[in-house]
């Protein structure tokens, strides 16, 4: 069964990813808020999910914007470099 191609943005890159707390450091170039969902793509990444939290500076905030950095937890592990999508569907 082939996976139909879904509609998506990129919006940041895998800058750090830290395992013992399960959450991703990512450099925005859009913006992204808590509820959107995002595909996290990378050699041998390829996870979907929903922005449940994020944080700037260990501080919770509901959006950010391009240039910014923000931690997000994340389900499954991500590597540096793994782009970042938002799901437009």
């Amino acid at each position: 069964m082939q996976e139909e191609e879904v509609k998506k943005q990129l919006v940041g890159t895998i800058a750090h990813y830290y395992g013992k707390i399960g959450v991703g450091v990512v450099d925005l170039v859009d913006t992204l808020k808590v509820g959107d969902e995002i595909l996290i793509q990378g050699n041998v990444t390829n996870l979907r999910q929903k922005v449940e939290s994020m944080e700037i500076e260990h501080k919770q905030v509901e959006s950010a914007t391009k240039g910014q950095s923000i931690g997000l937890k994340t389900v499954d592990r991500v590597r540096e470099g793994d782009q970042v999508f938002k799901i437009l569907e």
